[in-house]
């Protein structure tokens, strides 16, 4: 996908305020999206989105997870004239809520700022300029939605939906080639406060268990990865190692890529900044792996006690999106591609005229006697 086209699809999902229960505008913008597109929509009872491109049924489903709402405020009720309590749902530290901090209530856009903090934990006054023009039901941080300055994407909500853009950017590049694949791509709500909507698909019986599920994310930069350096594949989070040979999948995939093209600049590590979807859906028994890009000021969390807008490279993004359409390109190849480590290290086995007790991966290195 060109950059211009990721950036457009960034931007309509991205002008769309949402908090964690709140994701009404984020959802309908990815419904449209779908429509455009010809690309198969349907919410579920939780509210979650599944997309589905079955252009090979009987092919291992590809399944691509991301989340549609970010930190926020959530509207509990009203204290007087343009004045309401509201209490804050994500992971922001407690130093970060000063008084005065401008803030947009929703529907409407109405502005307002915070007020004084009250008993509750992340409790707030917010105090409205004028009379809301709808009763409001959440509020988030007032800063660009988005904005594109040089090569980075700056906006309140990277986090995650520069990741529900590379889901719809894969499968509308995988439908356009009329690739023989099988994608199921997973925009869930209310991750910020516990993964609701991911548990809520991973119990259902809507994902096949053979499926393979990759979490999308942007994710705090913390060394050894930089943005700008290209996707990272996300071996853990804070909670979790992820899925070994998926991973190892990911990385035949991407280094293919680089072997073809000449350039395909990815990084791996394990990024322990938080806690994201794979590791739910991996204690619900899924095979799962993951990728992400850099994302600057996480959470909105900025230098120096700052509330800023976060950024993400547009290139790390168009990275994740060539990645993932190669990954569901080769997924009839997954046990091949998978396959390649045990089999160089049974080679170097040979040479060494060790024996080998079997193929398996679990006993590659047992020799026999």
């Amino acid at each position: 996908m060109l950059p211009k086209n990721f950036s457009r699809l960034a931007e309509r999902l991205m002008r769309c305020p949402a908090a964690p229960y709140c994701e009404d505008r984020v959802r309908a913008e990815v419904k449209q999206i779908c429509l455009d597109h010809a690309l198969a929509c349907r919410q579920d009872k939780f509210g979650n989105l599944l997309i589905r491109l079955r252009t090979a049924p009987r092919q291992r489903p590809l399944v691509l997870a991301a989340h549609m709402d970010h930190p926020g405020f959530q509207i509990k009720r009203r204290l007087g004239p343009n004045r309401w309590l509201a209490r804050f749902q994500g992971g922001v530290p407690d130093a970060y809520f000063r008084r005065g901090l401008r803030v947009r209530l929703m529907p409407g856009a109405a502005a307002a700022r915070l007020g004084a903090r009250v008993a509750g934990p992340q409790e707030f006054e917010l105090h409205g300029k004028g009379s809301a023009p709808t009763a409001p039901e959440f509020a988030v941080w007032e800063m660009e939605d988005f904005e594109l300055r040089g090569e980075l994407i700056h906006g309140r909500a990277c986090d995650d939906l520069i990741g529900v853009a590379a889901i719809l950017a894969t499968l509308i590049d995988l439908r356009r080639a009329r690739r023989k694949v099988h994608v199921i791509g997973v925009i869930s709500r209310a991750e910020e406060v516990g993964f609701h909507g991911a548990l809520a698909v991973g119990a259902s019986r809507e994902l096949p268990r053979s499926s393979m599920i990759v979490s999308l994310e942007t994710s705090r930069e913390l060394p050894p990865v930089k943005m700008g350096q290209g996707v990272i594949l996300r071996v853990g989070d804070r909670s979790s190692i992820f899925d070994s040979a998926g991973t190892r999948f990911l990385a035949e995939a991407a280094g293919g890529l680089k072997t073809r093209s000449g350039k395909f600049p990815f990084q791996r590590a394990l990024m322990s900044g938080g806690t994201c979807e794979a590791t739910a859906y991996q204690e619900l028994g899924f095979q799962c792996t993951a990728v992400c890009v850099a994302l600057g000021n996480y959470h909105n969390c900025a230098p120096g006690g700052r509330i800023a807008a976060e950024f993400v490279n547009l290139a790390d993004a168009i990275g994740m999106v060539r990645l993932l359409v190669e990954a569901a390109r080769q997924m009839p190849s997954y046990e091949k591609l998978v396959a390649r480590l045990p089999a160089r290290l049974e080679a170097l086995l040979k040479e060494l005229a060790v024996p080998v007790r079997s193929r398996t991966r679990s006993s590659i290195f047992l020799p026999s006697g």
